[in-house]
């Protein structure tokens, strides 16, 4: 039986977003990334609402049918930041426990060292913290994976090509770049596009990279600190991002685990969601035992060299 869902709009500062909420218990926040929506977690949902938690999977700002703000500065992390604090607020808990892919791993971080009072325990997969990103992007292979973010920074062009042939480039994406394959179906696409065709929205998922790119934008994040649990998943063949960009976490979240897919890419959570879930789950149920997490990456396989 389907897990019945909720619908909730939560005001964050005149800026209302919408999530998708199921089952009772401690919450958990799912954020997704770019350029995704909450359906992303959409194998993830189930098997957590069955051990018992509340699973909160909200559209971040600018994906429809949450607001779209329209001025880039808008998208400033630290309103990122405030939004999940809001959304854990809403939750009607003390504390949540934050989930975060991609651009929302980059909030999670964030909002870990901005708000510590209000997390319960932090789980990233396949983002970097930002100060490590920052350290390594010109002296490995960061620099060519990254190229992508430099070109977001024209303005009008990336949203011609991207918008282009119904979104073909978009479609692509998630047809060729996770490593296990196929990691979305037809419909999921339709969906992913759905969401970015919205008026603004598109132009919103690009402001993310824009207004972050600043001088000091990324301050929140690349000063971000955690004594809180921490899981770090992260599938090695991401095309994006290089597992050499784990090195170093124990300086940010000294109570970290990194466990490590060999054979999955960017898009942990559909490519390999068995393994993915279960190391949330092991993750989640020592929260409840009060067993303390390990402090070294898991021996699933060897540091991978820098780029």
């Amino acid at each position: 039986m389907r897990t019945p869902i909720r619908h909730e709009r939560i005001d964050c500062a005149g800026v209302f977003l919408h999530a998708e909420v199921s089952g009772d218990g401690p919450p958990v926040i799912l954020l997704h990334g770019f350029p995704e929506n909450r359906h992303v977690w959409r194998f993830q949902i189930e098997p957590l609402v069955a051990a018992g938690f509340s699973v909160w999977a909200p559209n971040l700002r600018g994906y429809p049918p949450s607001d779209v703000p329209p001025r880039r500065e808008d998208y400033h992390l630290r309103f990122l930041a405030q939004d999940v604090a809001c959304i854990v607020k809403a939750t009607g808990h003390p504390r949540a426990v934050v989930a975060g892919h991609d651009w929302g791993g980059v909030i999670a971080w964030a909002f870990a060292g901005a708000y510590p009072e209000l997390l319960d325990r932090l789980i990233i997969l396949n983002a970097p913290h930002m100060q490590i990103y920052a350290e390594k992007a010109w002296r490995t292979s960061q620099a060519v994976r990254s190229l992508y973010a430099a070109f977001f920074q024209l303005p009008f062009l990336p949203e011609r090509l991207l918008a282009a042939r119904d979104f073909l480039a978009v479609r692509r994406m998630f047809k060729t770049m996770p490593y296990r394959k196929p990691a979305f179906d037809d419909d999921e696409i339709d969906g992913f596009v759905h969401t970015l065709s919205q008026p603004g929205a598109l132009k919103a998922a690009l402001d993310y990279y824009r207004i972050n790119a600043r001088p000091g934008a990324m301050a929140l994040a690349r000063h971000a600190r955690t004594d809180a649990p921490v899981l770090v998943i992260w599938g090695e063949k991401d095309p994006s991002l290089g597992a050499f960009l784990l090195e170093g976490l124990q300086r940010f979240a000294p109570r970290v685990r990194i466990h490590r897919l060999r054979d999955a890419g960017h898009w942990a959570p559909n490519e390999a969601p068995d393994e993915v879930n279960r190391a949330l789950l092991k993750f989640l149920s020592e929260a409840r035992r009060g067993t303390a997490p390990v402090l070294a990456p898991s021996p699933s396989s060897p540091p991978s060299p820098a780029g």
